[in-house]
């Protein structure tokens, strides 16, 4: 049975903002890898954002791209610890 777009395009806006609650940023503050973390976290947001004006003009195939996208950008992050991210749990593959 194929994957229903509009409750998988819901699931991953969920995620990417519940991801981007509990990220926190690692480096100390006005190092050049908090900046890298703060540039990550902008792109995340950004994508977000772009993912709800695409749901709210129907577009729930670029929304669901969007909601992914953003949601590597910190999944990366956190990899290579720009971020502090919960261990446990379904937010991030660190």
């Amino acid at each position: 049975m194929p994957a229903d777009l509009e409750e998988k395009t819901d699931r991953y806006e969920g995620l990417l903002a519940e991801a981007l609650d509990a990220a926190e940023v690692a480096p100390p503050e006005r190092t050049p890898m908090a900046d890298a973390a703060a540039e990550c976290e902008e792109m995340a947001r950004s994508y977000l954002e772009d993912g709800r004006h695409f749901r709210e003009s129907d577009d729930l195939v670029n929304a669901l791209a969007s909601f992914s996208y953003g949601h590597a950008w910190l999944d990366a992050g956190a990899r290579i610890g720009l971020f502090d991210v919960p261990e446990e749990g379904h937010l991030f593959t660190v």
